[in-house]
């Protein structure tokens, strides 16, 4: 089912006499459960026309570096295989997505797009729909419940969106029917990249290198629908108890492959809901509310990624501190690179580094102890957006910028007062001891590779 909710007019008009229509790919990189692949198969059959999609690829997409793209062109290697499976043609051409989008509508009787929430990603399809002469229609299917409809506005906390998207589930938490195409577009010709080829396509593209692949995740939606298998036999059941747990691997690593889209938020939720786990009401939490709760957040917030998206009172109470004596001052490379004084947090960076994921628990520690160790909380905020964006296969994400900003008070209300966090929420070592086995988390990851040690007096400045 493909509700209306989803479905919003770029550019209104009756549909051209072109070769065929098109699907712009680029935020959903998948072929299955695809709310946008499926209206636009739809759409080509009401017309008798093949479909055709395209991804345009660009080598400079704001923070993006070689780990990412990786990544990237393994899932839509396999996305092309799977299109070419159901007879439609994947374009891949090396340029700006809009610039390829526009030139290829002037062939097509209507162009269909998926959704992004981020600020390129909207500039991007508003060019288009200023550019193009056929409609243009954006289908929605990287969340369960369309953003708009789930509220019209931002929301404060978890608690204010969580009842708005949970009244509303039984009429979008539903399959979807995979449709057939009646024409294929195999036969097309068009200037294109071979989509088979990921390293070479990676060759060609001009990028940031700083940052290499990691062995651990492999792209595509086969490798998605494996690990959730695998989370769903293993862990599900005890995952609202092991969850925060980072002396656990209790996590589905799903948050690669949703930020590319190479695996539907609904497919998953469908999954976990049929399992009937202990841990299933927990899971959708998480996948639902929070993740939703982040989309909410970047689509009406223009300042997502900046000091700025605080609300009042978290600006307000930090600038009051950001004065305050800080014990530990350390320079971003020195966070970068993991020296700190803080055994801890040091692990916590290195395997963002090492595998491109932080455990979720860790990841809120991580940003609280950036806040309280660079001299003002703007730069903080600024550090943490940088290294998060730099090294998570998730970074650049709504989820990422929601995270960082959590960790500054975003999402959440205020705590009592104390030096440098105000009424922010502080979080310590102490904790961690406390509630985990957080050495365990340690020596997992100086099992990858030997820690360095450093002592640091406090009070310095390094």
């Amino acid at each position: 089912m493909i509700q209306d909710e989803r479905v919003k007019v770029l550019r209104d008009g009756r549909p051209s006499r072109g070769r065929y229509v098109l699907y712009w790919m680029q935020a959903s990189q998948r072929s299955e459960y695809n709310h946008a692949l499926e209206f636009a198969i739809e759409r080509a059959n009401e017309l008798d026309k093949p479909l055709v999609a395209y991804f345009g690829i660009t080598g400079d997409f704001p923070d993006a570096n070689l780990r990412h793209y990786h990544f990237m062109l393994e899932g839509l290697c396999a996305a092309a295989r799977e299109l070419e499976d159901r007879g439609i043609r994947l374009v891949v051409r090396l340029e700006s997505p809009e610039e390829g989008a526009i030139k290829l509508a002037r062939d097509a009787s209507l162009v269909v797009a998926d959704r992004g929430y981020l600020r390129i990603q909207k500039k991007w399809r508003k060019k288009v729909a200023g550019s193009v002469s056929c409609p243009l229609i954006q289908v929605e299917t990287d969340v369960i419940v369309p953003v708009e409809t789930a509220s019209p506005k931002e929301d404060y906390a978890a608690a204010t969106i969580r009842p708005k998207i949970v009244t509303r589930l039984d009429r979008y938490l539903v399959p979807l029917r995979k449709r057939k195409v009646k024409r294929s577009s195999l036969g097309l010709r068009f200037r294109a990249a071979d989509p088979g080829d990921a390293d070479g396509l990676v060759s060609k593209l001009k990028l940031d290198r700083s940052v290499g692949p990691v062995p651990g995740f492999r792209g595509g939606t086969g490798e998605a629908r494996r690990l959730l298998t695998g989370f769903i036999r293993r862990r599900l059941d005890d995952f609202a108890e092991r969850r925060n747990d980072p002396g656990f691997e209790w996590l589905s690593n799903m948050s690669p492959y949703l930020h590319f889209g190479q695996i539907s938020p609904l497919h998953i939720a469908l999954r976990i809901k049929k399992a009937r786990s202990p841990g299933t009401a927990a899971y959708l939490e998480e996948l639902i509310v929070r993740r939703e709760l982040s989309m909410n957040f970047v689509y009406y917030n223009p300042g997502y990624d900046s000091f700025r998206c605080l609300p009042d009172w978290a600006r307000k109470t930090l600038s009051e501190h950001s004065k305050d004596r800080r014990e530990y001052v350390y320079t971003r490379k020195q966070l970068e690179e993991a020296v700190t004084h803080d055994p801890y947090w040091n692990a916590a960076q290195r395997e963002m580094v090492l595998t491109g994921k932080m455990h979720g628990y860790m990841r809120m520690y991580w940003g609280k102890k950036i806040l309280e160790w660079t001299r003002t909380p703007e730069q903080g905020f600024r550090v943490a957006v940088y290294l998060n964006n730099k090294y998570e296969l998730d970074g650049r994400d709504p989820n990422g910028f929601a995270g960082v900003a959590w960790c500054f008070g975003k999402h959440d209300r205020p705590w009592a007062e104390r030096p440098v966090f105000g009424k922010v929420r502080y979080m310590n070592d102490k904790g961690l001891r406390r509630k985990f086995d957080i050495e365990a988390y340690v020596r997992r990851i100086d099992n990858m590779v030997p820690r360095r040690r450093y002592a640091v007096k406090k009070g310095e400045a390094v």
